[in-house]
């Protein structure tokens, strides 16, 4: 007696079809798994040996062989016990086969028979409607989060014998109603209308928004640079349905899924500890999770007090902030994950923090103070789009009972920026003007005669990188976007530069 089941398996973000073929034969009784299975798929066995007593389900006296297809795709976890029960259920002609044709089952079986909740599956449900399958099987925990997908047939299941009971036609299972995706919950974020003063500081924030740029502010103890950057995803545009499903797929795979919202739609907000591992911030372990970075997917990743981060960790966020994408690679494999994120850090300008105070002195020494600076490498402080200093409030300003402007405000005006990019963009695959390819950069960046003649001023005045050219027009264009100009003018030019001279002030003469 032979049966095939499909499942699917993941390592990473890489999702792959699983066969799982069992042929159960007169003989000696025994139960074995074969198909390059790691330790959690063999110890199965004993699991779903158990499941089948609790749920008084007769386990064949066969020798049943188990046989999980391709052999050489190393297979983990324990995502694949629903599918080998119901196999084994079906090789024993407990139910025809016709029950599972075009259907896919995942789940791990607890001891009792009752299946329990796992990790990605999301990206495993939308890779089985890619394989033609018309239904899917899993846990009732995770039928929610499958029902985001379009299309496909999610049925939660309780219990083995409840999945068992429905193919053999004696009852029948509630198919999951499609997810319907809440708005926005605005009210639960922090406002710019709470910050007083700080004008040109909310104004660079809101640039950086509009283009999805990477922004580093320096400034003393006190200033608001921690309350600016935890206001940021109140005026970031709305996410694309596109970009809700990379990011979900993310989370789900992480383990971080909300049960009662499984379709992320506000862009995430990321703020390790400076304490935070390599592994933590990229990803890693045997099986590679993602690591910040990527849980910071289409969102922002805040790092305060960025200079206390040890060197070898900041080193690591350049490759992934160029590429957009992290890359990990172990014995059991290479995993993609990615990362298309908008980096917002923030740090004081010296160890006491008041070199460069206007009113207090700084204590600490030239040499303490470049110690302090040089933990920024060049290449790291090149990839920050705009750089700007966080002055102290004054005292009219915090006293003021002048209303701000609120983020709802600015963020209409982020949103019809970033509607300009989606059409400049369309069909290219690029999201923001933060994220435009050397090949497209001066068709989709004209400058005016005037605002060419200032870009080469400065490039040869300050002696710029390549990068740091790019990076000053696409703020431009970004500038230019903000103002409804398809053309970037001087003025443009100008503002950008502006928001990029802190690197001569401090790390020149720190």
């Amino acid at each position: 007696m032979f049966s095939l089941v499909k499942s699917v398996g993941l390592f990473g973000m890489n999702a792959f079809e699983v066969s799982v073929e069992v042929e159960a034969s007169r003989g000696m009784e025994r139960f074995e798994i074969i198909g390059l299975a790691d330790a959690a798929v063999k110890e199965s066995r004993e699991r779903i040996r158990s499941a089948f007593r609790s749920s008084k389900l007769r386990f064949p006296n066969l020798n049943i062989m188990v046989n999980l297809a391709p052999a050489d795709v190393k297979k983990s976890g324990s995502s694949h016990d629903l599918a080998i029960a119901i196999a084994i259920l079906e090789a024993s002609g407990a139910f025809p086969p016709e029950r599972t044709e075009n259907s896919c089952f995942i789940g791990e079986l607890s001891l009792s028979g009752d299946l329990r909740p796992i990790n990605g599956v999301l990206p495993m449900t939308i890779f089985a409607q890619r394989m033609g399958m018309k239904k899917i099987y899993l846990p009732k925990d995770n039928a929610y989060e499958a029902s985001v997908v379009e299309g496909m047939e999610v049925y939660g299941v309780e219990s083995l014998s409840e999945l068992a009971h429905c193919l053999s036609g004696d009852i029948v299972i509630e198919k999951e109603p499609p997810y319907v995706p809440s708005e926005k919950r605005m009210g639960d974020m922090l406002d710019f209308a709470d910050v007083k003063g700080q004008q040109f500081a909310k104004k660079a924030l809101e640039v950086a928004a509009c283009g999805g740029h990477n922004l580093l502010m320096i400034g003393s103890p006190g200033s608001g640079k921690s309350m600016l950057a935890k206001r940021l995803p109140s005026i970031l545009p709305k996410m694309t349905f596109e970009e809700s499903i990379e990011t979900t797929n993310i989370y789900s795979i992480a383990g971080l899924i909300d049960k009662s919202a499984p379709l992320v739609i506000e862009r995430p907000f990321r703020a390790p500890h400076h304490t935070v591992s390599t592994a933590g911030l990229a990803g890693g372990g045997g099986i590679p999770r993602p690591g910040e970075i990527s849980l910071a997917h289409n969102g922002l990743l805040f790092l305060d007090e960025l200079a206390e981060f040890t060197r070898s960790t900041l080193e690591i966020l350049r490759q992934p902030i160029e590429d957009g994408k992290v890359t990990i690679s172990r014995a059991s494999g290479t995993v993609t994950y990615p990362s298309n994120i908008m980096l917002v850090a923030a740090m004081n300008p010296c160890p006491c923090g008041y070199y460069g105070h206007p009113k207090k002195k700084c204590v600490c020494t030239k040499k303490q103070v470049s110690q302090y600076l040089s933990k920024i490498s060049g290449p790291l402080l090149d990839r920050f789009d705009l750089h700007i200093e966080v002055a102290p409030v004054e005292y009219e300003n915090i006293s003021s009972l002048k209303k701000e402007e609120s983020s709802s405000a600015i963020r209409d005006r982020v949103q019809k920026a970033r509607e300009i990019q989606t059409e400049r963009y369309k069909g290219t695959g690029i999201t923001c003007n933060a994220r435009i390819t050397s090949e497209l950069l001066h068709e989709v960046c004209p400058l005016t005669e005037d605002a060419n003649t200032l870009l080469g001023e400065v490039f040869d005045r300050l002696g710029l990188s390549a990068r740091a050219y790019d990076r000053i027009l696409k703020v431009s264009r970004t500038m230019a976007d903000m103002d409804g100009e398809k053309l970037i003018d001087r003025k443009h030019v100008a503002q950008a530069v502006r928001y990029r001279c802190l690197d001569r002030k401090y790390w020149e003469n720190g």
